[in-house]
C-alpha cells in the first residue's frame, strides 16, 4: 500500500505495549488527525490518552466488543501497532465466542495466519487496515553503522550468516531474530519474542553474541514490522551480546537517539544492513 491512499480524518489505533502506538498517535495528532484507540495492553494507556480523543481498554479476545466500538465510532481505517504477547493465545480464558471461532478457522496459530484472519474480519466490517509505517515513516532506519563502533570482519561474517538465517526463518513465519556467535547459531526466535531470544542465545554464547533482526521476505506491512528499542539493547548488555544488526529501510528503531547513545556507552555495535 502506498501513501497515495486517501487518509480519513478519524483514525483507529489498535494498540499493544510499548512506545510505537504512542508515537503513531502523537504523529497523527500533530498532523491534524483524530485518533480513537483500542488499547490491548496497559503499560502505555496514560501516554495514549494525551494524543487520542478516546482510549478504550479491551482484552485481545473481546472481539465482539472491539467490533462494536469500531462500528459505533464509525472507524474506516485502522493501524495495528505495539506488542500483544503471543502468550495471550495460550490463555483463552477471556476469549469470546467470536474470537474462538476466528482462531478455529486458522490452520496454524503463527503470527501471520492469525493477523490475516483479523485483517479479514476488519475488512468485512468495512475497515481498511493500514500499513503500520504510514504515520511513523521517520522511525525507519537507512543502511549503515549507526553508532561510533564499527563491526570487525569476524562480526560481519556473523551478521551475514545471521541475516541469511533470519530470512530463511521468516519464510516459514517462525520469527524475525537470531543470535549468532562464531558462525554458530545460538538461538532462533519463536513464540517468546526478541528479548527472550537474545537472553537465551547470549547466555549460551557467554559473551560477544551478534543479534540480527530482519523483516520476513513476504512481510505484510500491516502488521509485525520489525522494531527494536532501548529494552532490546538493555537485554543485550545484561547478557553480554555486543552487536545488533537490523534490516535497513524495513526496521523501526524506537527512541533512536537514546538507543544509539546507549549502544555507544556500552560498546555495542549497532547497524542496519
Amino acid at each position: 500500500m502506498s501513501m497515495s491512499i486517501m487518509l480519513e480524518n478519524k483514525q483507529g489505533l489498535i494498540a499493544g505495549d510499548g512506545i510505537l502506538p504512542v508515537e503513531m498517535a502523537r504523529h497523527a495528532k500533530e498532523n491534524g488527525f483524530e485518533v480513537v484507540c483500542i488499547s490491548l495492553a496497559n503499560d502505555n494507556v496514560k501516554q495514549l490518552k494525551k494524543y487520542c480523543s478516546k482510549v478504550y481498554s479491551c482484552h485481545p479476545g473481546e472481539v465482539n466488543r472491539i467490533e462494536k466500538i469500531l462500528k459505533d465510532e464509525e472507524i474506516k481505517q485502522a493501524t495495528f501497532l505495539g506488542k500483544v504477547h503471543k502468550r495471550v493465545l495460550l490463555q483463552l480464558h477471556k476469549f469470546d465466542s467470536r474470537a474462538i471461532e476466528i482462531l478455529k478457522a486458522a490452520q496454524r496459530l503463527n503470527d501471520d495466519k492469525v493477523m490475516l484472519l483479523i485483517v479479514n474480519e476488519f475488512e468485512k466490517l468495512g475497515i481498511t487496515v493500514l500499513d503500520q509505517t504510514i504515520f511513523i515513516k521517520n522511525l525507519m532506519i537507512p543502511s549503515g553503522v549507526l553508532g561510533k563502533l564499527k563491526p570487525t570482519e569476524e562480526q560481519m561474517e556473523d551478521v551475514n550468516y545471521g541475516f541469511w538465517l533470519a530470512k530463511e526463518m521468516g519464510k516459514v513465519d517462525v520469527g524475525q531474530s537470531v543470535v549468532i556467535k562464531d558462525k554458530m547459531i545460538m538461538a532462533v526466535e519463536a513464540i517468546e519474542g526478541t528479548d527472550m531470544c537474545i537472553k537465551r542465545g547470549s547466555k549460551l554464547a557467554k559473551s560477544g553474541a551478534a543479534v540480527v533482526k530482519v523483516a520476513k521476505p513476504s512481510q505484510d506491512k500491516r502488521f509485525d514490522i520489525p522494531a527494536i528499542g532501548l529494552r532490546t539493547l538493555k537485554t543485550m548488555k545484561k547478557y553480554k551480546a555486543n552487536l545488533i544488526a537490523v534490516e535497513a529501510n524495513e526496521t523501526i528503531i524506537v527512541d533512536q537517539e537514546k538507543v544509539i547513545k546507549f549502544a555507544d556507552e556500552n560498546d555495542i555495535v549497532i547497524m542496519a544492513v
